[in-house]
């Protein structure tokens, strides 16, 4: 994973990649305190200054237990990390900063279309706010949005609504 600062990151998430109709709506956040162990943190994606998603280390901890048993889905033992952001993981806040890094660096080195395809739900929202994402491939994915998990659902719908497409 490259080394590189949130405020770039932020800087081309919101400046270089947002689609047009979305800027000034869309703003990502993430942080790390210093006072805590580890420096741990949170994340979350806003939209018109509301959290949409958000997560921290600790509503990792704290809320893993509540995780479904029956779900295709498993802590890493080491720093109780999670390897893959899924739909699940979103639902109960179990994400945190390292793993919107993580996520931006795997979408900022690939093509849209496998950002489109990825298993990370996270890269998947930042494909869908992005620019590169236009009214023809949103229109032919709005058939098959009911199959998607309900927290891309709801950022399909801010897409769609910004390009007056819904």
């Amino acid at each position: 994973m490259h080394k590189i600062r949130w405020s770039a990151i932020r800087h081309k998430l919101e400046k270089e990649y947002l689609a047009d109709s979305l800027k000034g709506h869309i703003q990502y956040f993430a942080t790390s305190y210093s006072k805590c162990p580890d420096h741990e943190g949170r994340a979350s994606i806003l939209f018109d200054g509301v959290e949409i998603i958000s997560g921290s280390y600790y509503e990792q901890w704290n809320k893993a237990h509540l995780l479904p048993k029956d779900e295709n889905f498993e802590l890493r033992v080491s720093g109780w990390e999670f390897p893959i952001v899924d739909d699940v993981a979103l639902k109960f806040g179990q994400f945190d900063q390292r793993c919107l890094y993580r996520a931006f660096d795997e979408f900022d080195n690939q093509s849209i279309e496998k950002s489109l395809s990825s298993e990370n739900a996270i890269v998947r929202i930042f494909a869908l706010l992005d620019r590169r994402t236009g009214k023809r491939r949103l229109l032919s994915m709005k058939d098959n949005i009911k199959n998607e998990g309900e927290i891309f659902q709801t950022f399909f719908k801010i897409r769609a609504n910004a390009e007056g497409i819904l």
